[in-house]
């Protein structure tokens, strides 16, 4: 918590525009009737504005409460409402069973050990109507080997025209952390499509693809939940 709160009191709203493939899965969700939604991390609040401007009923948490101050701040100005509250997500998640007809979350379920995700995972199951929709993305691995405790690992990646590299120290199976930056000591759990399949086992998964050294999927709570 004290982390993401020097990041929002640091750089204020973080991200100003919602995830690439926001806007096409709205379409989706439109399509399919879907009216009340939850943002699972919502941070500062880009994707409750952009979907509070789609008239879907929106809802948000996040651990930070500065970046939930800054997300009514935002809401406030652009003259929407949304419902936030303040908690941890890989705890017991403050809504009714069967209350949303989607969940979305980028950027934040893989911040955690497995354990925690997987009781994370149940949350959204429980409080997910039956073919509730969800749009999800996660930490892809970094092409790390043997996952060696504390070694070092450099990850190069593209932005705009230029070149970015970060040093990553793993600390158990599939997680690491990094030790420069932002989110410098930040847990980040690595999924593979595999993984995914295996731990999202009661939604059907309708695609899985890759941006920016993440997965995103898009998937359908099965009826027998």
């Amino acid at each position: 918590m004290k982390q993401w709160n020097r990041i929002f009191k640091k750089r204020g709203r973080v991200f100003l525009k919602p995830q690439e493939d926001i806007p096409r899965i709205v379409k989706l969700f439109e399509k399919k009737g879907i009216k009340r939604i939850l943002d699972l991390g919502c941070g500062s609040g880009r994707h409750l504005v952009y979907l509070g401007k789609r008239g879907f009923k929106v809802y948000g948490i996040d651990i930070a409460p500065e970046g939930i101050k800054i997300a009514k701040k935002w809401l406030r100005e652009d003259k929407l409402k949304a419902t936030l509250s303040v908690g941890d997500i890989y705890k017991k998640l403050p809504y009714r069973d069967n209350f949303f007809d989607a969940i979305i979350s980028t950027n934040t379920l893989h911040h955690n050990k497995i354990e925690k995700i997987r009781k994370l995972i149940k949350e959204m199951q429980r409080i997910l109507k039956p073919r509730g929709l969800i749009f999800i993305t996660v930490r892809k691995a970094l092409g790390v080997k043997g996952w060696k405790q504390n070694k070092i690992v450099i990850h190069r990646f593209k932005i705009g025209r230029g070149k970015k590299e970060t040093r990553y120290k793993v600390i158990g199976p599939r997680i690491y952390t990094p030790i420069e930056g932002g989110e410098r000591g930040l847990i980040h759990f690595c999924f593979n499509k595999k993984l995914i399949k295996k731990e999202f086992k009661n939604f059907e998964i309708f695609r899985i693809w890759t941006k920016y050294g993440h997965y995103c999927f898009l998937g359908e709570l099965k009826n027998e939940n």
